[in-house]
């Protein structure tokens, strides 16, 4: 059967681009694959965390996949730096990888900007971590965003360099799933820049654990331009937030942008967003209230997660098993 591998970093409170981009498609995809899903608080730490905070956010994810729909008993959901094999393969592949490839990582550039000389040797290896994330459970396929695309074509090669070096078929090369139209949210506060956690700005985006209110709140501040909703889906050239706004709807709807343009062309703005913000909370409000009820409990949320990660082991220790004795490590003795 293929396997999935899919992480999401504990640095704050899961959003609506992370629900519409990649948890509601884990929740699709766990009938038709086996999946693990992780909270990869090792790549957390790249940048600095406040340890009482990452705790905390971790369990804000769990809850968050949990609330949506992700099922723990018939996926492995788990806590990254509960697995040390991550880490223990992530120093091989440190070993194969090549400094030009990790050079040419577009996502280091951008997050270490003009700092480049005081970032973290973590923010600029974490590509490697991420191929050994992959590759200790040998999945074959990884749901990716855009912007992620080429930390998989990373792992691609690392695993047939390794395969190489050695003259073994040990690692698959895991393939790409780019799933839905929804897969790249933009911010309320500004159409051309990605919907994120790391916004100074709360208003620039829906949190899965805001409420009703809050929701319609954020809805009716969010930018857009003094035209009335495009007629035609040409007409959303030029205009990145009614295209943001209009995406997000049709997500929510599960149906294309096209058919959400013709749906509402013409219309003001104002009458579009009590729509939205009726279908946003629709959605989101059952999520909210069950995570609610996980974060009441954190006991519950850590033997969940506990069990996850006793699950991801027993799957990656025959396969560092092997990788030791193909590297050459000699076997411990008792």
């Amino acid at each position: 059967m293929n396997r999935i591998f899919s992480g999401v970093q504990p640095t704050g409170n899961l959003h609506l681009g992370n629900y519409l981009g990649a948890v509601r498609n884990w929740v699709r995809l766990q009938d038709q694959y086996e999946c693990l899903f992780c909270m990869v608080d090792m790549h957390a730490i790249t940048v600095w965390q406040e340890p009482g905070q990452l705790r905390q956010h971790t369990r804000e994810v769990a809850a968050a996949m949990l609330a949506a729909g992700v099922d723990a008993k018939k996926n492995v959901l788990f806590v990254q730096s509960q697995n040390p094999n991550h880490a223990e393969l992530a120093w091989i592949f440190n070993c194969v990888a090549r400094i030009g490839w990790l050079n040419r990582m577009t996502q280091f550039k951008e997050k270490a900007g003009k700092n480049r000389e005081n970032a973290s040797v973590g923010l600029y290896a974490y590509p490697n971590l991420m191929s050994a994330d992959i590759l200790v459970y040998k999945a074959t396929h990884v749901p990716v965003g855009e912007d992620q695309k080429q930390h998989l074509e990373l792992a691609r090669d690392t695993a047939q360099k390794f395969n190489a070096d050695y003259g073994l078929e040990v690692f698959p090369l895991p393939e790409p799933l780019i799933l839905g139209a929804a897969t790249r949210v933009m911010s309320l506060r500004d159409g051309s820049k990605k919907m994120s956690k790391s916004d100074e700005s709360d208003y620039s985006r829906i949190n899965m654990t805001d409420d009703a209110d809050m929701i319609d709140l954020k809805l009716r501040k969010a930018k857009t331009d003094p035209l009335p909703l495009p007629e035609s889906p040409a007409e959303l050239e030029g205009r990145p937030e009614a295209a943001n706004l209009l995406g997000i709807w049709a997500a929510l709807a599960d149906i294309g942008r096209d058919e959400a343009v013709a749906r509402f062309a013409g219309q003001q703005f104002s009458a579009f967003k009590k729509e939205l913000t009726e279908l946003a909370v629709a959605t989101l409000g059952p999520i909210n209230a069950e995570m609610k009820r996980y974060l009441a409990d954190p006991a519950e949320i850590d033997a969940i997660l506990a069990q996850g990660a006793q699950r991801a082991r027993a799957l990656s220790a025959p396969v560092m098993a092997e990788v030791q004795d193909i590297v050459g490590f000699l076997k411990a003795s008792g």
